[in-house]
């Protein structure tokens, strides 16, 4: 029996493997981005929140009308602002995986391939053995 076939074999998931924890660690980086700017949101809606809270409880009931109006506008740009860093950490792991994508493609068609031609090249000769015999 030939040996190079189990070690092509060994070869092969071990490239795989290596591929999987590289495509894993791309999503990894992905969500700890994600989780960063969540806990920056948080932290700043927080300190925020506690100012518009004592600027409402000393202003007078009048005020307090105008004082919701005024957050409309920067209440929306910030949810843009959000959304814009949510879809660039999006797009980055995006890009991260699929640029390995068609490489690890090539490799598993090269790799299938030779696998294939060694086993018809095997069974061929082990093919002559018997007719010999």
């Amino acid at each position: 029996m030939n040996t190079l076939i189990p070690q092509r074999l060994a070869d092969t998931q071990t490239a795989g493997i290596t591929q999987l924890f590289a495509l894993s660690s791309s999503a990894f980086d992905g969500i700890e981005k994600l989780t960063a700017l969540n806990l920056q949101v948080v932290k700043a809606t927080l300190a925020e929140n506690q100012a518009l809270m004592a600027k409402a409880l000393s202003s007078k009931p009048e005020e307090l009308f105008a004082l919701s109006t005024s957050l409309a506008k920067p209440t929306a740009e910030k949810i843009a602002a959000y959304s814009r860093h949510v879809y660039e950490i999006m797009s980055g792991v995006q890009i991260a995986l699929s640029a390995t994508a068609p490489s690890q493609y090539q490799q598993f068609q090269r790799d299938a391939q030779g696998f294939v031609e060694n086993l018809t090249k095997n069974a061929s000769l082990g093919t002559n053995i018997v007719e010999a015999e």
